[in-house]
C-alpha cells in the first residue's frame, strides 16, 4: 500500500537552515541583535577568522538578512557597516528559543551566562522581566507542549509517494 507524505526536500526549516545553519551566521546575527555593524566588531566579539567572517557576512547579505550601509571616516577609505533588515530581525525569537533550550540543557552550573529582558525604558510599556519564546495557536491558546502541536501540509506542500 502507498502512503503520501510531504516531500522533506520542500521545506522551510531546510531553507532556513541554507541561510542561517551554519554556526558562525546564527553568532553574527546574535552580535548584530546586540549592535555590532562593522567587520572588527563582529570581528572582535566572535574571535572568527576574518577570511570565513567575510564569507559569512556575504551569505547574510545575499540571503536579505543583513544589509551593506556604507560609511567613511574622515581622511580614510569608504567601509561598509552592516544592519539588519526586517528578516535579519525576524530572527530574534530563534536565537531567544535557542538560548533557552541551551540554558535548560548546556548551561554551566551557576546558570545562564544571560538574561534576555523586556527592555527596560522610560514609561510603563516594560518592565524589565525575562523574556521567553511560547508556542501559541491562533485561536489564543497558549503555552502548548510540543508533544500538542504537529505538522499538517500547507497550501505549497508537495507529497512523494512511498511504500
Amino acid at each position: 500500500m502507498e502512503t503520501r507524505r510531504i516531500d522533506p526536500v520542500n521545506c522551510s526549516v531546510a531553507r532556513a537552515l541554507s541561510v542561517v545553519g551554519e554556526r558562525w551566521s546564527l553568532l553574527i546575527v546574535r552580535e548584530a541583535l546586540d549592535g555590532a555593524r562593522r567587520f572588527g566588531e563582529f570581528h572582535s566579539r566572535l574571535g572568527i577568522a576574518r577570511n570565513l567572517l567575510a564569507t559569512r557576512l556575504e551569505t547574510l547579505v545575499t540571503a536579505g538578512v543583513l544589509r551593506r550601509v556604507p560609511y567613511q571616516e574622515p581622511g580614510d577609505r569608504q567601509r561598509f557597516a552592516y544592519e539588519l533588515t526586517e528578516q535579519g530581525g525576524a530572527l530574534r525569537p530563534t536565537l531567544v528559543a535557542l538560548l533557552e533550550w541551551g540554558d535548560r540543557y548546556l548551561a554551566d552550573p551557576q546558570g545562564p551566562s544571560v538574561i534576555v529582558r523586556h527592555r527596560p525604558l522610560d514609561d510603563e510599556t516594560s518592565c524589565d522581566e525575562p523574556v521567553e519564546v511560547v508556542l501559541q495557536c491562533a485561536a489564543g491558546h497558549s503555552r502548548l507542549a510540543p508533544e500538542d502541536v504537529c505538522r499538517t501540509p500547507g497550501p505549497g506542500a508537495r507529497f512523494v509517494e512511498s511504500s
